[in-house]
């Protein structure tokens, strides 16, 4: 299924679930309080909700609760896990994009029960690929990649341990994050079908995290 398609299936009932959990209260990603909506019906018949495949969790980096002196994700926490299409697009709706968020924000989108850290188990042999924008300008392959995730658009999707946008003055990136470095054939593929979900033209790179934690500079270890 093509990301066009995708956009179509997972934009079922969207009008109708603009409604953030009404516990949400996390002002600096955007999430408005609303009163909840009643649930829609058709013929006296409640809509069953449309299972995803996986548990997902929005994690968000408060830029204003860094410091230098703080350790790396003592300021970053998880706001919302999520399992249904009409979940997913509740959050979507009410919270900011990647061009109206602070600069210095990270906001990421985990698989249930992995945190976006290089400690955790999952992510500590991984790596990832990333893509590069100008300010402002990654909204639209943020949504994209999102889809393609809780959408499991991905052969190679057991590898896949989420993705973040991270905002700063110049540029955004969008990286996606994923479990074996060491297994070129699924990275390969995975960056590949990337691409093509974002219709991305130019060259990306994949970072290994083990090379990343020991030189800032670390270089791509595979190309696409």
């Amino acid at each position: 299924m093509g990301v066009e398609e995708n956009l179509k299936t997972m934009s079922i009932n969207e009008e109708e679930n603009k409604n953030p959990n009404p516990n949400l209260k996390e002002d600096e990603v955007g999430i408005e309080e609303e009163d909840t909506a009643l649930p829609s019906t058709k013929n006296d018949m409640v809509e069953q909700p449309h299972l995803l495949e996986h548990l997902w969790t929005f994690w968000f980096d408060n830029p204003s609760a860094k410091s230098r002196q703080a350790a790396w994700g003592s300021s970053m926490h998880a706001i919302y896990t999520f399992s249904t299409v009409e979940q997913f697009w509740s959050l979507y709706n009410n919270i900011h994009h990647p061009s109206k968020l602070a600069v210095g924000a990270d906001f990421h989108c985990f698989k249930y029960k992995i945190e976006p850290k290089w400690e955790d188990p999952v992510c500590a042999n991984g790596g990832k690929w990333t893509v590069t924008f100008h300010r402002g300008k990654s909204d639209t392959c943020w949504l994209y990649t999102l889809l393609a995730l809780i959408g499991e658009q991905f052969d190679y999707g057991d590898e896949i341990c989420g993705a973040v946008v991270n905002v700063r003055g110049r540029q955004e990136k969008i990286a996606l994050w994923t479990k074996n470095a060491a297994n070129e054939t699924a990275q390969i593929s995975i960056g590949r079908q990337w691409k093509e979900i974002l219709d991305h033209k130019e060259t990306i790179g994949f970072i290994f995290h083990e090379d990343a934690k020991h030189d800032r500079g670390a270089k791509n270890r595979y190309t696409v």
